[in-house]
């Protein structure tokens, strides 16, 4: 498929397992955009990988770095942005996302993104004894936040990545 043009940047926001990394991919490749991913992006800044941040600087430095990725990565033209769940918590962040991309939610209900990422050991935050309660307090916590910043929420429950990024690209096609 012969990837369509659009204007300006995307940037996905979600909870960890949402999809905001496989999409984006996906999506870049659909619209002829550079995809970043803004973990990678801080790992790639301090050589060393997210867990070891947080096990180093805790999450209120890793919180830092995030900020200073999202700064820089929110400069660039023609990307799409995956970006790290958390990164909502911080208004500066959801300010810049707003100003200079349109911003995409990718939902899923914590049970969803508990089976996702049950076997994942690089999420610091799920290194706990009741990763699914994690969760659930996580979407407590910022779904409100990512509502707030979106200008769609695509539902990722049960959904391939192909099905997603052509309800994606079709809802994108409707409203740019």
């Amino acid at each position: 498929m012969p990837g369509m043009k659009m204007p300006g940047n995307f940037y996905l926001v979600g909870l960890m397992g949402a999809g905001k990394t496989t999409v984006g991919r996906a999506l870049a490749r659909a619209t002829q955009k550079t995809f970043y991913d803004s973990d990678h992006d801080i790992e790639a800044r301090t050589g060393a990988k997210i867990p070891v941040i947080f096990e180093i600087e805790g999450e209120s430095g890793f919180r830092e770095r995030e900020a200073e990725s999202i700064a820089a990565l929110t400069q660039l033209q023609g990307i799409v942005l995956g970006t790290g769940g958390g990164v909502v918590l911080n208004p500066n962040n959801r300010k810049l996302l707003r100003r200079n991309g349109y911003v995409i939610y990718l939902r899923a209900s914590p049970e969803e993104l508990y089976a996702r990422t049950c076997h994942d050991k690089n999420r610091p935050l799920l290194q706990t004894a009741d990763p699914l309660a994690k969760l659930k307090e996580l979407y407590q916590i910022r779904d409100p936040l990512y509502r707030e910043v979106a200008d769609l929420v695509i539902d990722t429950s049960q959904q391939t990545v192909n099905s997603l990024l052509q309800l994606l690209l079709k809802e994108l096609e409707r409203q740019l």
